[in-house]
């Protein structure tokens, strides 16, 4: 049944299903009522309204829906990553506003609700290294990005005005429609999808549309918890201490 299917159904169903929507989900964006599930049977043609829909919000081609073109998106250089929502404090400075790792599951889906962000705290700080731009804070969740980020710190990133900006030394929070990342960022050549690394190797780089990402946040320093006063220096004094303890240890029982 599904090869009888006219190359537009199978792709529509192909991007919702890579932009992990669920058919009744995808239909609310694109002003369908109840589900994508007709459309995806092929019992309901493709409208231009949903067409242009999918242009407007995923930068769809067209041609490429319908089989006449290769390429998949157009103009992807004018993706926008800039911030969606910016808060100001009673002196209209902006707020820093802090994003938790339970905030962020819902950060994706009211990313422009100015409601859902007066519920996060804010605040601001006064160094100059923090002025003339807009800064978000994000709590980092997982280990994907040890050894220099462990989770439940905190990292302070710079909003991104261009995704032609991105640069592969740095790190990124990363806004997608369904997820809030924390990864280096490494463009493709054919400059249509983004790698996503983590700096623990054991998590394997995997690639994204550049149409799924929202927002992009440069991080530019972390706030850490449980600092002490060990150095390298003592953790290798301890060490030798220890194997000197388990030596003596040895030898009274051989004793």
């Amino acid at each position: 049944m599904e090869n009888d299917l006219a190359i537009e159904v199978k792709r529509f169903t192909d991007v919702r299903r890579d932009l992990g929507y669920t058919q009744s989900e995808f239909a609310k964006l694109l002003g369908i009522s109840n589900t994508t599930a007709d459309i995806e049977r092929g019992r309901t043609k493709l409208s231009g309204k949903v067409v242009a829909e999918l242009l407007r919000q995923f930068k769809i081609n067209p041609l490429w829906l319908f089989g006449e073109g290769t390429n998949q998106y157009l103009a992807t250089s004018n993706v926008s990553v800039i911030p969606k929502v910016v808060t100001v404090d009673a002196n209209e400075n902006e707020n820093m506003v802090l994003v938790n790792a339970k905030a962020a599951a819902g950060y994706p889906q009211n990313i422009q609700d100015t409601s859902w962000y007066r519920q996060l705290p804010a605040f601001d700080i006064p160094l100059p290294e923090f002025r003339n731009a807009t800064y978000r804070g994000f709590q980092v969740e997982g280990d994907s990005m040890l050894p220099n980020l462990r989770p439940g710190e905190w990292v302070l990133a710079k909003a991104v005005e261009s995704i032609q900006d991105v640069s592969a030394n740095k790190m990124y929070v990363v806004v997608l429609h369904d997820a809030v990342l924390v990864k280096k960022l490494e463009k493709s050549p054919n400059g249509y999808k983004m790698s996503l690394i983590s700096l623990n190797e054991t998590y394997p780089p995997y690639e994204v549309d550049m149409q799924q990402i929202q927002e992009l946040w440069q991080v530019n320093s972390k706030i850490t918890f449980g600092l002490d006063a060990t150095t390298e220096t003592g953790l290798l004094r301890q060490l030798q201490e220890s194997m000197e303890e388990l030596k003596s240890q040895i030898r009274s029982v051989k004793n």
